[in-house]
């Protein structure tokens, strides 16, 4: 009898993920968005992206999505985009679920103006669950950060782990986790919130991000000859190279983890909040002697202080992402990361 039942539920299972769904892409147009956007599209789904532009490119776009230029701080460009019939496979006339990428995300920037930060990743975000809730819109699926742990207590970081961001930018992903969880109780809306570790690497078609401030880009930018020198900000950490380790995860596994908790969240109908990881990590100077051989060329480097608040290794698990959503990185090996990134910038 019970084989039975889970024979039933994992039909049902496989008929809810074939199902087309029709889903807003906010921030589509930038860098993590515009991969999300490649694999929605690639499943099959109805897929709006809207984006002010500000920091995304219209090329990153996949052209079966539709666009709709805008801004999370604008109401009325909300209202213009939850009023209009979504997508030309969809009758119910809402959308089913909201991806949101549009945050600032610079961690010194966060910490210099603040008030950028609360602004746009506080107030933006308020402004968009509000619409949902005024267009009857449940499901949200959040691009949160592993800025939200601050200095690891333990490692590999799990979710049970204190949650102290040292950062404003950290402070403000916690603060909308915050909200969240009441909105979810209050107002029935559920979501996935996503804590990413480092996200890189590239699909082809992307444009390089503007003014990039993670070490991966830097590397290549040195690598390309658009940058005259990587800084590496310090040597005297007790890791395999005196260099600090982070755990960096391939934006294709992350499409995929999206994919699987927007999914998640619409079956189960039960909140998500899980790390995307691959419980390894590279020093610095790994990725940089990785890049080089990937590239061919040298990349120039000088050694600096280290930073203050800098840690010498965080890495993450991704147990509970493979228990609830049979996910596991596939794509996040330094070599394909950093092979992806060279196809992008070498031209």
């Amino acid at each position: 009898m019970k084989k039975k039942e889970e024979v039933k539920k994992n039909k049902e299972i496989k008929t809810i993920e074939k199902r087309t769904r029709t889903v807003l892409v906010i921030g589509g147009a930038g860098y993590i968005g515009s991969h999300i956007v490649d694999a929605l599209c690639d499943f099959g789904h109805d897929v709006t992206v809207f984006d002010s532009l500000s920091t995304g490119f219209e090329k990153n776009i996949d052209k079966r999505a539709k666009f709709v230029k805008g801004d999370i701080l604008n109401l009325s460009d909300l209202e213009k985009i939850f009023s209009t019939k979504p997508g030309s496979k969809n009758v119910s006339g809402k959308f089913d679920a909201v991806f949101h990428f549009a945050a600032l995300k610079s961690v010194g920037d966060s910490m210099a103006h603040p008030e950028k930060y609360s602004v746009n990743n506080i107030t933006g975000t308020l402004n968009i669950l509000n619409t949902m809730l005024k267009y009857g819109v449940k499901n949200f699926v959040f691009s949160s950060s592993a800025a939200v742990y601050g200095s690891p207590k333990y490692l590999p970081i799990d979710e049970n782990h204190p949650t102290n961001p040292e950062s404003y930018y950290g402070f403000t992903k916690l603060e909308i986790e915050r909200f969240l969880k009441w909105y979810s109780q209050l107002c029935g809306i559920h979501f996935a919130a996503l804590r990413y570790f480092n996200a890189a690497g590239y699909s082809k078609g992307k444009c390089m991000e503007k003014n990039p401030g993670n070490l991966l880009p830097i590397v290549l930018e040195v690598a390309s000859g658009r940058r005259k020198e990587l800084l590496v900000l310090g040597n005297d950490y007790d890791t395999v190279d005196g260099t600090g380790v982070r755990d960096y995860i391939h934006v294709l596994d992350l499409a995929d983890a999206h994919i699987k908790a927007m999914e998640y969240i619409m079956r189960e109908k039960k909140n998500l909040i899980v790390n995307l990881s691959t419980q390894e990590g590279s020093s610095v100077l790994e990725v940089v002697h990785e890049a080089e051989k990937v590239a061919g060329k040298k990349v120039s480097y000088r050694i600096v202080p280290r930073r203050s608040g800098d840690v010498a290794t965080v890495v993450a698990s991704y147990k509970l992402a493979k228990t609830l959503l049979g996910w596991t990185p596939k794509h996040s090996s330094r070599k394909e990361i950093i092979s992806s990134m060279w196809e992008v910038y070498k031209r």
